[in-house]
């Protein structure tokens, strides 16, 4: 088969790669593509005419050059005298867009399927399902919750049956960290579809929506609430998405997407794949803690890349739009927001469930409490600490420090107190010291500045203060008499 320069640089121009990385590419479409497309014109028409509308057909690259297989792979089998496989891996993809992939392996996105070994996916394999579910590759079988729902979004780890054949708890499976037979780690159509792998669609905020949702990540929710998606869906038609160069500030000023601000090019920075590159807390534990040790804590080369770096990154997309001002007042705020929680909420809440665990069922998630306390930081905690980030109010507020404070004061408490009043004369000698330091525990806490107001014993300095605060709003719009 042939190739030309101007073919490379047709690539190079469909793709955004650079030279460097452009792979030699067909001057026409491969003859084993084309009897490819010759059946599935009739059996998938829909697939064809996607692909058809894609930088992909434009560059003469078509089914055999992505699903080719060898002989001996996990998932290679014989398909009309050609050896194919069935998913088109990340490490496929990186036969042409290499930096890309490399970007995306050192993400917590390629990383997603470790959830599998998590608390969260706990909850769908034992306490919302069972092994009901029974497949060739599970013949004792695995549930149909964490099956349909954490693995969509996480990954689940693809088990081969004979012929290549794909086991059907794990296939279909887009989920972002999705666990390949040839080893990689991630899908790339999570984020890019097929078979058009439209890059308008990647930049859309509704792309990243399948996922970042729902009570404990609502990032989708927030942003429509933000001044930021409500700019985007008003001057949508102004965005323009399907732009090849697509610079903030250049190339469209209307609105930030999820992509503009975590991912997309700006004037100083190229595009990257890595999201994390741009975050300076990662606000999924309990406590927040920062990016590189995240990194770190997975094996992660951003390991290396301080929490500052990151935050300067973000930064140079911010200051497209906005001032130094804002954008330090901003993050004035938001770090704000991350240290209420943590002091008032997350660390005394965590110390307090370490005390209770000597008195607590051994079960995860086998005392009222463990929800109580799992919903605190893992929905409520987050949406505020989401919100915050995202400049989103009412999840910081409604949806997030006051679920947090209700929970805390109207359920965690108590649930404490009980426990503790109830171990505190136990015959077993164990329980009964961990009783008592619990209530030790519980007496410094609700002590505490933050919290002594709960047991009516606000400072009279702080409370004469709060009442003349009242006062003087309540004044300053009384009509005038």
């Amino acid at each position: 088969m042939k190739f030309s320069n101007a073919a490379i640089i047709l690539l190079i121009l469909v793709s955004g790669i650079t030279v460097s990385e452009a792979a030699v590419v067909p001057e026409t479409l491969s003859e084993q593509s084309k009897q490819c497309l010759d059946c599935h014109k009739i059996q998938t028409p829909v697939i064809v005419q996607q692909w058809g509308a894609s930088k992909h057909f434009r560059a003469n690259v078509a089914c055999y050059e992505c699903h080719q297989a060898q002989a001996g792979e996990p998932d290679a089998f014989e398909h009309n005298s050609f050896t194919i496989a069935t998913i088109v891996s990340p490490r496929d993809c990186a036969r042409c867009h290499a930096q890309e992939v490399n970007e995306f392996e050192k993400s917590h996105h390629a990383k997603a399927a470790r959830i599998l070994g998590s608390a969260d996916n706990r909850l769908a394999e034992v306490v919302e399902g069972n092994r009901g579910f029974v497949t060739p590759g599970f013949p004792k079988g695995v549930s149909a919750a964490a099956v349909n729902g954490c693995w969509q979004c996480h990954g689940s780890e693809v088990k081969v049956l004979e012929n290549g054949k794909l086991d059907t708890a794990t296939w279909p499976n887009t989920g972002i960290g999705r666990i390949n037979p040839d080893g990689s780690e991630g899908s790339c159509s999570a984020c890019h579809s097929r078979h058009q792998f439209s890059v308008e669609q990647a930049r859309n905020p509704e792309n990243c929506g399948k996922c970042h949702m729902g009570p404990d990540h609502p990032q989708i929710e927030i942003y429509e609430e933000s001044k930021h998606g409500i700019a985007f869906h008003a001057n949508k038609q102004k965005m323009n998405l399907d732009n090849e160069k697509w610079v903030v500030g250049e190339d469209y000023n209307a609105a930030p997407t999820c992509a503009t601000c975590h991912m997309s090019a700006t004037r100083t920075q190229p595009v990257t794949h890595d999201v994390g590159m741009r975050i300076s807390w990662n606000n999924r534990p309990a406590i927040s803690i920062r990016p590189e040790i995240a990194d770190a804590n997975m094996g992660l080369p951003g390991k290396d890349v301080d929490w500052k770096t990151r935050r300067k990154n973000m930064t140079d997309v911010c200051l497209n739009c906005h001032s130094d001002g804002f954008v330090e007042s901003f993050y004035v705020q938001y770090d704000g927001l991350i240290e209420l929680y943590h002091e008032k909420f997350a660390k005394p809440g965590q110390a307090l469930m370490d005390l209770a665990k000597p008195l607590l069922k051994p079960v995860p998630f086998g005392n009222k409490i463990d929800f109580i306390w799992f919903e605190i930081w893992h929905h409520e905690g987050r949406r505020a600490r989401h919100g915050a980030s995202m400049m989103g109010p009412d999840y910081t507020h409604w949806h997030g420090t006051y679920e947090v404070a209700k929970n805390f004061y109207s359920e965690f408490i108590p649930e404490l107190e009980e426990l503790a009043e109830k171990n505190l004369n136990s015959s077993d000698p164990a329980k009964a010291t961990a009783a008592k330091a619990l209530q030790v525990k519980l007496d410094e806490v609700l002590n505490s500045n933050d919290h002594k107001w709960f047991i009516d014993k606000m400072d009279p300095e702080e409370a004469a203060q709060r009442k003349k605060e009242v006062e003087d709003f309540q004044r300053r719009y009384q009509p005038e008499s």
